[in-house]
């Protein structure tokens, strides 16, 4: 952890000053690329005609594998050049718009089949009123698919840090030559899971999958077992309850 943790999250418009750089590092990048996508398309399945809303969409590369697979899809950004991005990607016709997931959604109750919310969520300290928007906009049953940096990090890297305390840690990253500071709040999986419950969603599927089959294998981390696995980000599949979304 950093000596001096930032304790404020990230402004709405953080991604704007390295947008290009970010999007240009991640579309082929291990991480992105051969990691999360791939692996949140198979949580998903068959979603052919399925109303799905990307919370945090970025330069939209999920907006776009999704409708090649037959859905119908919304993306959200609090990034205005995230969102200018993904204009460019999906045409000036997508459904895409500027909005903070801290804030109330610009969409109607029960609008969604599904939801994502891909390596978002970690970036906020306070996961109650996001999670209670993402069931506003879901229909009962409907899925939500969260993922985050896995829980078992700070306990590995950071031995000092109590894991049942909801910390931030903010870290240098390079983004195709660009340097960026990135807060993440760390805690416990017994916490995301409370959170996950008051929100009014049931937990149907936790995973921690392997890279992508197709991953270039200079890509693939140094290993003495099998490199195709490892610990990064933990997948959820949440299921919002039949029962009214609770209130704000």
């Amino acid at each position: 952890m950093t000596s001096e943790a930032q304790t404020a999250e990230q402004q709405p418009d953080h991604y704007d000053g390295f947008a290009e750089a970010y999007a240009h590092a991640n579309e082929n990048g291990l991480f992105n690329r051969w990691y999360a996508r791939p692996a949140v398309l198979d949580l998903l399945g068959d979603v052919a005609g399925r109303r799905i809303l990307d919370a945090g969409c970025g330069s939209g590369p999920l907006v776009a594998d999704l409708k090649e697979r037959g859905a119908s899809v919304a993306g959200f950004d609090a990034s205005p050049a995230m969102i200018r991005l993904a204009r460019a990607r999906l045409g000036d016709d997508a459904d895409l718009k500027v909005a903070d997931l801290t804030l109330p959604l610009p969409y109607d109750n029960e609008a969604f089949d599904d939801a994502l919310a891909v390596l978002v969520l970690h970036y906020l300290e306070d996961w109650s009123g996001p999670l209670t928007e993402l069931r506003r906009v879901l229909r009962p049953g409907g899925r939500l698919v969260v993922v985050v940096n896995h829980p078992v990090i700070p306990p590995v890297m950071y031995p000092e840090v109590d894991y049942f305390a909801t910390v931030p840690n903010s870290e240098e990253y390079d983004f195709d030559g660009v340097s960026a500071t990135l807060t993440i709040w760390y805690r416990s999986l017994s916490a995301m899971s409370e959170s996950f419950t008051a929100a009014g969603f049931r937990i149907s599927a936790i995973s921690e999958p392997p890279v992508s089959p197709d991953t270039p294998p200079e890509l693939l981390p140094p290993s003495d077992t099998d490199p195709t696995r490892f610990i990064g980000f933990i997948f959820f599949t949440l299921e919002a309850s039949p029962t009214a979304a609770p209130e704000i």
